[in-house]
């Protein structure tokens, strides 16, 4: 596999949909703070394929970005200006009224737990890059920071993060840090992990870090080597639908902890370091029965990923299918991850003629992705929807998803 490191500049591949929202949150970045951005930075969400719950076990997952994104303007306080150490942050996403939602803390100092909401995502970001936990680091000056974004909050599609990528980006720039996307993916995972308190992997941050429009990542988050595998959707007639079922998660709750613990006592108890070294001949049955299915889910999962690997790069694009539908099972029996709204997701995408679908993240509620006839798209969301509403849910979002781009300056 192929490292990618390279700084995604902005330009065309932004487009001028991306260029003319910036433009727009520059203005209102001037309006709110009496002064024009440094910049504005973006960093879409991403779909996971597959591979759930792979990452932090060393595994493999497959990613990629998609076309909504969190985008931020900033601006850096100069030496000498007044609450130079203060960082300012406004959002667009005000859940409970019109106007900002806002939040305000020094860049020093900064402690877990200190920043509530989603102001605890940037404030995560500022934490490890001043090296606030003993680790080398730079001081970070105080800076304005105004967000927008189209990722929906709870989906499953990585908002938080598309919010911490977003926001290393910007700093990484303008502090001139020269953090390649490896490190910055690892940074933005110490954030999650130390700062917010989500014991996440490494998977949704490198996706949005290093996607590819027209692709998927196929990541070893082990080493953290890369490559972009060509995911041609629309020249096989299929697209991505996403049915977002509305029903939050958070990575920070419990069931996802627990499920990594779990695999780590697995881990422990067959003596391998992660589950990513347990041979696949391994006897499962000296593990409890709980213990055991979580570790078989990874087993087969990693499996999973390599042979939708090796199908995408035969152009078997089609081929696929059988293995989401694989992974959802597994999720469902193994794992015990999804809910019943995921799985009359997927059941009735499926008989609605989905080439295959799955949840997609960490799971406990958010979304489900279907592989799907692009020109069935509209009719199997619709089918779905009318699914929900027979069985008393509220009827969910729907809507196609392609592999866009990484986290880049856009202005």
């Amino acid at each position: 596999m192929r490292e990618q490191r390279d700084q995604h500049p902005a330009g065309p591949r932004t487009g001028q949909h991306e260029e003319a929202r910036a433009e727009r949150l520059a203005r209102r970045f001037a309006e709110e703070f009496g002064h024009a951005p440094d910049g504005v930075w973006r960093a879409p969400g991403r779909v996971n394929l597959i591979g759930e719950h792979t990452d932090y076990n060393d595994g493999f997952v497959l990613p990629f970005a998609i076309d909504r994104a969190a985008m931020v303007a900033v601006r850096v306080r100069r030496a000498g200006e007044a609450g130079h150490d203060v960082v300012d942050l406004a959002s667009t996403y005000a859940p409970h009224g019109a106007g900002l939602s806002r939040a305000r803390f020094a860049a020093g100092g900064l402690a877990p737990g200190s920043v509530p909401g989603w102001g605890a995502y940037p404030a995560g970001v500022v934490h490890v890059l001043a090296g606030a936990d003993g680790a080398d680091g730079a001081a970070v000056p105080g800076f304005e920071l105004l967000l927008d974004s189209t990722v929906p909050v709870g989906a499953g599609l990585s908002s938080s993060h598309a919010v911490e990528v977003a926001t290393v980006v910007a700093l990484n720039d303008l502090l001139g840090r020269g953090l390649d996307r490896p490190a910055m993916a690892r940074l933005t995972q110490r954030a999650e992990n130390e700062f917010v308190g989500a014991p996440t992997g490494i998977m949704d941050q490198s996706a949005s870090l290093m996607g590819r429009a027209g692709a998927a990542l196929f990541l070893d988050c082990r080493t953290l080597e890369a490559e972009a595998v060509p995911l041609p959707l629309a020249e096989h007639g299929l697209a991505v639908l996403v049915v977002d079922t509305g029903v939050a998660h958070s990575h920070a709750d419990g069931g996802y902890a627990a499920r990594r613990a779990s695999c780590e006592r697995g881990a422990a108890a067959l003596g391998v370091a992660s589950l990513r070294d347990v041979p696949a001949d391994a006897d499962l049955g000296v593990l409890d029965d709980g213990t055991a299915r979580r570790v078989r889910h990874v087993l087969t999962e990693n499996r999973r990923v390599l042979e939708t690997v090796e199908r995408l790069r035969a152009g078997d694009v089609r081929g696929i299918g059988r293995l989401l539908a694989a992974s959802h099972a597994s999720m469902r029996d193994d794992y015990e991850i999804s809910c019943p709204e995921l799985d009359l997701a997927v059941e009735a995408a499926t008989a609605a003629g989905a080439v295959g679908a799955r949840m997609t993240g960490g799971g406990f509620g958010g979304s489900a992705i279907a592989l799907v006839p692009a020109e069935g798209a509209d009719r199997i969301a619709g089918t779905v929807t009318e699914a929900f509403l027979r069985s008393g849910h509220r009827a969910p979002d729907a809507f196609v998803v392609v592999p866009g781009e990484g986290a880049q300056r856009v202005r």
